[in-house]
C-alpha cells in the first residue's frame, strides 16, 4: 500500500479516537506539490484540538513516521501538522469556518473514510 494512505489512515482512526468532528481527507496530488494528502479536522475547544493533535503525532511516530513541522500547538485554534506526504489541520470551530480550506482546495479530491477502509 501506499506509503501516504497509510499514514492517512493512521491519522485518521488517530483523530477519531479523540472524538475529532467533521474528519475530512483530501488528495490534493494532481493540484500540489506540497504533499499527497490533506487532513482536515475540528475540536470543540483548546484543550480537544490539542489531544487530537497530540495523538495523531504519537501514533504516526510509533508507525514510523515522524513529523516534520508542527505550527499553532500553543494557541490551539489552528495546528499544522506537516508530515511530507500528509499535512494534518486540526482547528477550533470557529477557524475551520474562517479559513475554510476546504473550498480554498476544493479542486483536489476528496476521499471517504469507507473508501479507505476505516
Amino acid at each position: 500500500m501506499e506509503q501516504a494512505l497509510e499514514m492517512v489512515k493512521i491519522a485518521y482512526q488517530a483523530l477519531d479516537d479523540k472524538l475529532a468532528e467533521d474528519i475530512r481527507i483530501i488528495d490534493i496530488r494532481e493540484i500540489s506539490t506540497i504533499a499527497d494528502y490533506f487532513i482536515i479536522a475540528d475540536g470543540n475547544n483548546k484543550n480537544q484540538v490539542q489531544a487530537m493533535v497530540d495523538n495523531a503525532e504519537e501514533e504516526l511516530e510509533k508507525a514510523g513516521y515522524p513529523i516534520k513541522q508542527m505550527e499553532g500547538y500553543r494557541e490551539g485554534n489552528w495546528v499544522l501538522m506537516d508530515f511530507h506526504d500528509i499535512i494534518i489541520h486540526v482547528f477550533d470551530k470557529e477557524n475551520r469556518l474562517f479559513y475554510d480550506l476546504e473550498r480554498i482546495w476544493k479542486d483536489g479530491k476528496e476521499l471517504e473514510a469507507q473508501d479507505l477502509g476505516l
